[in-house]
């Protein structure tokens, strides 16, 4: 749904003024302009945003609700118009009382495909009707947002952070939408989670399952891959949420981290190893082995170099870098090759008889499981039942 934002925010305005006299004088609109804005808008909402009397317009707590959502998402709009014009406060108002749902689509569109061709088929728009949304928007903006390149087009500094800002923008105005739905009683909202390798195998299928249990037209998208690339996705508002190892100092001052338990990593190897039966492991043999770890940055690799340091070991040379559970498996089954994994990330192989896990306990090999969010998220009902259940069943 492409709301048209002027009509958003002249609600905005109503309910943080109190008075339809005094939001029509700040958004330049006649009283009458303005109250056929609303009824459009509610028209389109499906839902009664402000109660009419004699006495003026007031919001209705669904529409308090939404408009509290909705001036969240405006607040990400004027804080990138205060980096864009930090010192003119007319012209902040007028860029975001000026830009539009179509501006905002076809813009984000394009900054995340570097193309043109290809932005406009997602959108359904002609090339033409794309290009001229995207030079509206460079007119407000006073600069370019986009420079050609071997591969297409490439956004400007500027217009990557700008490529940020709308896209929370977006997605709180979504959330906002599924809270209307739910205040009618349609639990049918979103969760977008990202899957580190822990999570994967036992935390949030489980988690997912007892949430549609509960609500069944819930919508859920489990993402997997590199956590630099969920981090990316989670501030910029494609995540709700990253489960899985905890960073530590974290990131990026935009999110927070809610530790679950910590979990402790396992030897494995593959079934018949010499180490397979062994239930203490000696500095020589750790030193003696043959690994495969993840790369540099990943905590569990941090895990594995710091047992090397805190006994005063050299670092192994022979190790192969690898961050892919599945082809960490197949490396394991193939070779006298061992490794630092949670136990219960290879349950299956070990059930089957293809990996053993070591029974010596490594007490240096401890790692937070948790949960990491942007600061300042709020959550939908549905999003907040997903991690009630995560956190009643795996917080200790």
């Amino acid at each position: 749904m492409q709301l048209n934002l002027r009509h958003l925010l002249s609600a905005i305005e109503i309910n943080n003024k109190g008075t339809l006299t005094a939001a029509a004088e700040q958004m330049h609109l006649s009283q009458s302009a303005l109250t056929q804005g609303i009824n459009k808008l509610e028209n389109e909402l499906g839902q009664q945003l402000f109660s009419r009397s004699s006495t003026g317009m007031f919001a209705t707590p669904v529409g308090n609700r939404f408009l509290t959502r909705a001036n969240r998402a405006f607040d990400y709009l004027f804080e990138f118009a205060s980096t864009l014009y930090a010192t003119d406060k007319r012209k902040r108002q007028s860029f975001v009382r000026s830009i539009t749902s179509r501006q905002l689509n076809a813009f984000v569109k394009v900054a995340e495909s570097h193309s043109y061709t290809i932005a406009a088929a997602r959108l359904g728009l002609s090339q033409p009707t794309l290009h001229k949304s995207i030079k509206n928007l460079e007119n407000l903006c006073e600069q370019s947002l986009f420079h050609r390149s071997p591969t297409g087009v490439e956004p400007t500094w500027r217009a990557r952070q700008l490529r940020r800002f709308a896209n929370l923008f977006i997605a709180e105005i979504h959330q906002g939408l599924e809270e209307l739905a739910e205040a009618d009683g349609r639990m049918d909202g979103t969760i977008k989670i990202g899957s580190l390798p822990l999570s994967t195998a036992a935390i949030v299928p489980k988690s997912v399952l007892k949430l549609l249990e509960r609500y069944p037209l819930a919508r859920t998208t489990i993402v997997d891959g590199p956590y630099d690339e969920q981090l990316n996705a989670l501030l910029n508002g494609h995540l709700d949420v990253i489960v899985g190892a905890l960073r530590h100092p974290a990131p990026h001052a935009d999110i927070t981290q809610h530790k679950l338990f910590d979990d402790p990593l396992s030897l494995v190897v593959k079934a018949g190893h010499p180490l397979a039966d062994v239930k203490q492991l000696t500095d020589n043999t750790l030193e003696q082995l043959k690994w495969v770890v993840p790369s540099k940055g990943v905590p569990s690799r941090q895990v594995f170099d710091d047992i090397f340091k805190s006994r005063g070991l050299e670092a192994p040379k022979d190790i192969i870098e690898c961050s892919a559970l599945a082809a960490i498996r197949g490396i394991l089954l193939n070779s006298e090759r061992a490794s630092l994994l949670p136990a219960k990330q290879v349950e299956v192989e070990v059930s089957c008889g293809l990996l053993a896990v070591c029974p010596a306990i490594i007490h240096e090999s401890r790692r937070e499981i948790g949960l990491t969010v942007r600061k300042n998220w709020q959550p939908t009902e549905v999003q907040k039942a997903f991690l009630r259940i995560i956190e009643k069943d795996f917080l200790i």
